[in-house]
Order: structure tokens, then C-alpha cells, then sequence
């Protein structure tokens, strides 16, 4: 079937059948070409039978190459993972197509596993979501504005003895104007340095027009093309200078954090920024293309339960 037009309904068929879900899973990693070696990169490897009283698992291949045996689970996100590929499949959908995120507690209900195995699932997904090292520049014209992420305190937390305000963390976010590509990133200060280097980073600034508001920081960057709106005088907008694209994504994120996460540690933030970045990129294409985008991004990653929050 068309897998870049699968939805909820139609995924259902797969999830009490581990066979077709295993095949679903090479559809969406590979496409219709078929199998590739995440060892070596040979594109004619063979499929493994499994006969009866051997020990040949099911969807086993082997390159002929390098020799190497292989999954479709190997060098991705899904490797080791002891869950179902059909429960897999159903995080990658929900995930996929939730467009304010979906709550580790919600993913350990609906695919009857434990919580623990629901909060590393999702954040094996965040992990792939995450924008590799060599993503392109962005060009054009590039919002760029931060904001302030962090719980909502009660007034009876205050009044507790033991009660310490933790401050928000930064959060600068860069979308690119029309493509709707973002990065997301945290800091640990909004400097005049950390913005630049965010910038330099993410965007091909010599040839783009980079639009923000009037704080002092990004004019002490000095930008060969910056244009702002002062928030200060009530300007929001003039002409085609805005930063409201960029503003649009904040309010995505900061709903789906208070009103999904309810709570994130700053040391898992990125990973939650990855994701609704990875949403709002892919929001213009059907819940199924927005799956196998993510199954395509997780090549290559692998998350260990006992790696550090840091790790990007």
C-alpha cells in the first residue's frame, strides 16, 4: 500500500501482525527499491529464509558485500529495542501527527507497555527528529527571536518554606520564511555571541535577510542584512518586516509544553525543541509522509538509556 497516505485506521491492521509490520517498516525506511546495508552501503543484499528448527530470525538479510547480516532495525533508533515493531509503528504515527506532542503517560496507556519503555520510546523518536550536522544554511529571509521556556509556578508553591524559583531557560528559534524550516536551539545566556554564533551556524546570513525585534543583542552582532520592528513603539509589522512566523512556532511549542509535558528538565529541552521543529517543518505534508520522515531521520542514531540528557 501508499505509505505516505497511511493513516490511524489504516495502520491498525498492522499492529497485531508482526510480519506485515516489519514489512511496513522496510517500505518506509527503504521505499519500494528494497533493502540497503547500514555496514557498508551495498544496494543488492538477500534475504535470509528462516527454515524449520533454525535459528534464522524473520526479516533477517545479508549483504553480499560485506557479509554483514542485517534488520531494518539495525543502525536506526529502533536497535536493541525489545518492544514490538507494530507498537513501533503506532508511536511513530501518534507522534508524528500530534501537533501539540503526546505524553509519555498517553503512549504507555495506548500501546499497553510501561511507562519507563513509553519516556525512552519517545525520546529515541525526539532523537531522530533531531536535525543532523550538515542540514542546509538557511536563506531567503530568516525570522530570528528567543523566548523564555519554564514551568508555571502556583501560588501555593511560594508559600511553601522550601520553595526555590528556578529561572526559565532560553530558547532562540530561526524559521526561514515560506520553506518553514526552523532551528531550535537552548542557550545558557541570550548574549550577543551565542546569538551570533547560532546564526553563523544556521544561516548562509551573508545572502539572507534576517528579520528580529529591536532588542540590543542582534544589533550588536551587526548583520550585513538586519532588519527589525520595534515591539516597544506597538510595531508589529511594516511592510514585509516581521518576526510573527517565528512567534507562530513559540506558540506551538510553549502550548504543547504547558499543555502536554506540563513539565520538561532544561537537560531534556533540546530534545523536545527537536521535536515540535521537526513537526512544524513537515506540517504541509499528509500524517503518512510526516512518518516516514521521521523513520528516515532515525538512520544512523542511536540513544542508550544511560546516555546523558546533553547528548544531541
Amino acid at each position: 500500500m501508499a505509505t505516505d497516505t497511511l493513516n490511524l485506521s489504516q495502520l491498525a491492521k498492522y499492529f497485531s501482525n508482526e510480519d506485515a509490520a516489519r514489512d511496513l517498516l522496510e517500505e518506509m525506511r527503504w521505499g519500494k527499491a528494497g533493502a540497503v546495508c547500514p555496514k557498508c552501503g551495498g544496494a543488492d543484499p538477500y534475504k535470509l529464509t528462516p527454515k524449520p528448527g533454525s535459528k534464522t530470525r524473520k526479516g533477517l538479510y545479508k549483504c553480499r558485500a560485506c557479509r554483514k547480516q542485517f534488520t531494518v532495525t539495525v543502525g536506526t533508533v529502533f536497535e536493541d529495542s525489545h518492544i514490538p515493531l507494530s507498537k513501533w509503528l503506532l508511536a511513530i504515527h501518534l507522534l508524528a501527527s500530534s501537533k501539540k506532542g503526546m505524553s509519555a503517560h498517553q503512549l504507555h496507556r495506548n500501546l499497553g507497555i510501561s511507562y519507563k519503555a513509553a519516556w525512552f520510546m519517545a525520546h529515541r523518536l525526539r532523537y531522530a527528529m533531531k536535525q543532523g550536522p550538515m542540514a542546509a544554511l538557511l536563506e531567503g529571509t530568516v525570522e530570528v527571536d528567543e523566548t523564555y521556556v519554564g514551568g508555571k509556578v502556583r501560588p501555593t508553591d511560594r508559600r511553601r518554606k522550601d520553595f526555590v524559583e528556578k529561572p526559565k531557560a532560553p530558547v532562540v528559534a530561526l524559521v526561514e520564511r515560506g520553506s518553514g524550516k526552523v532551528r531550535v536551539q537552548i542557550m545558557p545566556r541570550v548574549t550577543a555571541n551565542n546569538l551570533w554564533k547560532a546564526i553563523y551556524e544556521n544561516v548562509n546570513y551573508k545572502q539572507t535577510r534576517i528579520m528580529t525585534d529591536e532588542a540590543a543583542t542582534y544589533g550588536a552582532i551587526g548583520l550585513p542584512h538586519h532588519e527589525t520592528v520595534k515591539h516597544r513603539d506597538w510595531e508589529y509589522v511594516r511592510g514585509d518586516v516581521h518576526t510573527n512566523t517565528v512567534e507562530g512556532f513559540f506558540s506551538l511549542l510553549k502550548r504543547g509544553i504547558n499543555g502536554v509535558y506540563h513539565h520538561v528538565s532544561e537537560g531534556h529541552l533540546q530534545r523536545y525543541c527537536d521535536e515540535f521543529a521537526f513537526r512544524y517543518e513537515h506540517r504541509k505534508v499528509s500524517d503518512g509522509q510526516r512518518a516516514i520522515a521521521l523513520v528516515q531521520m532515525g538512520e544512523g542514531k542511536r540513544l542508550t538509556f544511560k546516555q546523558p540528557a546533553s547528548v544531541s
